[in-house]
């Protein structure tokens, strides 16, 4: 039971279904209380139907959890529909070529949208029901092109999902100096006044970036994560356990394990306790057609 004025948030945890070993240890911290989200990824190569089973089972340990799609349209993964284009030898295009094609608009809308909405229809028929709420991989739910093709995807196919919106909830000062963060703020705003729009609900606040690659102190960056994320916020966080899959798929890997060690650790509640956060959260309200001032990208 919260206590009052206590901060209710997401901790959602990306990529169930990349590997074996990464699903393990999110259905461990589901089942443990530690995390109340997963993002599955429906083109991953461990997302069968007893992936999906086993991750169903650990979510009814923990009545706060729950489970989303984690759209997936960058490689190395390859799309679910027969005619999805532009690929780069049968898989979707890296990140940043993803990006700056979007950002000139050179892709098709109704060919992300055809894609989309198989990945959405894929989770349904794996889990028996639409997901809770979607976000995507790499955030690409908020590129341009994209963003109008997802939304337009959750309207239809999982009308009561809420989805992932990426801007902090920070003063400006503490926004600059990482690039990354910043360009996600500047993405999440157009996204945010799209889903407004269409009456889709969306996270308060968002946490959670980092720099993958390099060897960082999780203890510290979870503290940072919470400090001034608002009631209803979102922190994204990428646990698992080092396999030979995730090694094929994904730089990310030594760090997911620092992530895990930590989030099961001792150390994590207490540092809920001390900054008054639960992972009891409730789905975000749609805002009904309010629009938020924004500059375009």
């Amino acid at each position: 039971m919260s206590k009052p004025d206590q901060r209710r948030i997401w901790l959602v945890a990306d990529d169930y279904g990349i590997s074996p070993g990464v699903n393990r240890a999110i259905r461990d911290l589901i089942e443990r209380g530690r995390i109340n989200a997963t993002s599955v990824m429906m083109v991953g190569p461990a997302i069968g139907r007893d992936d999906a089973a086993e991750l169903l089972n650990a979510a009814a340990a923990n009545p706060h959890a729950a489970i989303g799609l984690h759209a997936t349209l960058t490689a190395p993964f390859a799309p679910l529909t027969m005619h999805y284009h532009p690929l780069h030898g049968g898989q979707f295009l890296p990140l940043g070529r993803k990006l700056r094609g979007t950002l000139l608009r050179r892709h098709d809308r109704a060919v992300i949208a055809t894609e989309l909405s198989a990945q959405i229809e894929a989770f349904t028929d794996r889990f028996g029901r639409p997901p809770d709420y979607i976000d995507g991989h790499q955030h690409v739910q908020l590129f341009p092109q994209v963003r109008d093709a997802f939304l337009g995807a959750v309207k239809t196919l999982a009308p009561d999902a809420w989805v992932r919106q990426c801007g902090r909830s920070v003063p400006l000062t503490r926004r600059l100096g990482n690039p990354k963060p910043l360009l996600l703020d500047a993405l999440s705003a157009p996204f945010r006044n799209r889903a407004a729009q269409a009456g889709i609900a969306f996270n308060s606040g968002f946490a959670g970036a980092y720099d993958f690659l390099r060897e960082t102190d999780f203890d510290t960056l979870m503290g940072s994560f919470l400090h001034g994320l608002p009631d209803g916020g979102l922190v994204m966080c990428h646990p698992g356990e080092v396999d030979d899959t995730l090694i094929s798929l994904d730089p990310f890997t030594d760090q997911r394990e620092r992530e895990y060690a930590y989030l099961g650790s001792d150390r994590f509640p207490e540092l809920l306790a001390k900054q008054n956060v639960s992972l009891a959260a409730v789905p975000p309200q749609a805002p009904g057609q309010t629009v938020l001032s924004h500059t375009e990208i």
